[in-house]
């Protein structure tokens, strides 16, 4: 239960909207008793509606009595942890004062209108019964109510906190797949760099520098979890002009994207990734080679295509696509944006793989 102040608590029960939710009940109240006067032959109609007009009168006096004591009960359990006998013995004693004093102001009102009326103890332990019922039956549904609201209002928060520890998860995860990307593929990068040199000294010492220079422009951003197609495409430009130094007419390539797509979003290393994946798996294998081509389209819902499509040797035994960069970059498309954006491959005709990277509309946003 939440914790209140006892005037908070007062105020919940002593307001506008309960006050009329008092009279209207205490004039369906004072209704249902005057069916029998109205049907009643050997009264007038002026007379049943000064009845009507009567009863509804002392009801309300009854139902604001109880009101009063139901608020005063409130105020008293706000901010104390009672026992559940004692907070019962509380609010049961406030019904039954609230019936009594709502009774005694009843028959005070009557008395000063007909001042010889007696005392009908009958009528008097009747009517503290029945209102005394009636109080605590609204009484119950009031806390009924309030239990519900609060136990909604709990739900939404549990509901938030969930949702603020997901978030707090997919970031963690995020954060531990690029640390496994960044190594994966900085030292597949250097390896080449080291077969080079073995081979090529003077090529080897050229690729190094055009590396560093590389490696100078992209670390910066490797720590980030988002970058943009614009900066993703040149990180892939500096990679393939350094393989291209290695592998010389086995390697082209080429790249295309509008302008209005170069803002895009997605988890950064998603294209080198790509690129890497389909040089090693795809045209490494070829005494030929094979070429390369990156392309940006916009979809029809407003979301982005990209391809990395290849003409190497396909899919096979050693190129299943299954490693650790298509693993993590499908697992960092996913944490970002759901299963809104999905990384896809595909046979090229008439030789080669197709990897496409879907991405909402989101992306451009």
């Amino acid at each position: 239960m939440e914790d209140i102040s006892p005037l908070q608590a007062f105020r919940r029960v002593c307001n506008l909207r309960m006050l009329a939710g008092v009279y209207y009940f205490c004039l369906l109240h004072a209704t249902s008793r005057s069916l029998t006067w109205f049907g009643d032959s050997d009264r007038d109609i002026g007379d049943a509606l000064f009845d009507l007009v009567r009863f509804s009168r002392q009801s309300l006096l009854t139902g604001l009595s109880l009101m009063l004591m139901v608020a005063l009960a409130e105020a008293v359990l706000a901010g104390r942890r009672w026992k559940l006998p004692a907070a019962l013995a509380v609010q049961a004693g406030a019904v039954g004062l609230g019936a009594a004093l709502g009774t005694f102001l009843r028959y005070t009102v009557a008395a000063m209108e007909d001042p010889g009326m007696p005392v009908k103890a009958g009528w008097v332990a009747s009517t503290i019964a029945i209102w005394t019922l009636l109080g605590g039956m609204a009484y119950a549904l009031l806390r009924v109510s309030r239990a519900q609201r609060e136990g909604r209002a709990q739900l939404t928060q549990l509901f938030r906190e969930r949702e603020a520890l997901k978030a707090q998860q997919t970031e963690a995860q995020l954060s531990a797949l690029h640390a496994q990307i960044e190594p994966h593929f900085l030292f597949n990068t250097l390896a080449n760099v080291k077969r080079l040199y073995e081979t090529q000294p003077e090529r080897g010492r050229n690729m190094l520098v055009a590396l560093i220079a590389y490696l100078r422009a992209a670390l910066p951003g490797m720590r980030r979890h988002e970058s943009t197609l614009a900066d993703e495409l040149e990180l892939v430009r500096h990679y393939l002009a350094i393989l291209q130094m290695r592998m010389g007419e086995r390697l082209s390539f080429d790249i295309a994207a509008p302008p209005e797509l170069l803002t895009a979003r997605l988890p950064t290393l998603v294209l080198p990734t790509l690129v890497e994946n389909a040089i090693k798996h795809g045209l490494s294998p070829l005494p030929e080679g094979g070429r390369i081509e990156i392309s940006a389209h916009p979809m029809a819902d407003g979301g982005v295509t990209i391809e990395v499509a290849d003409n190497g040797q396909g899919f096979g035994a050693a190129s299943g696509g299954t490693g650790v960069g298509l693993a993590n970059t499908r697992a960092r498309l996913a944490a970002r944006f759901g299963d809104a954006a999905v990384l896809e491959l595909e046979a090229a005709r008439p030789r080669g793989v197709v990897a496409r990277v879907r991405l909402p509309v989101e992306a451009l946003s």
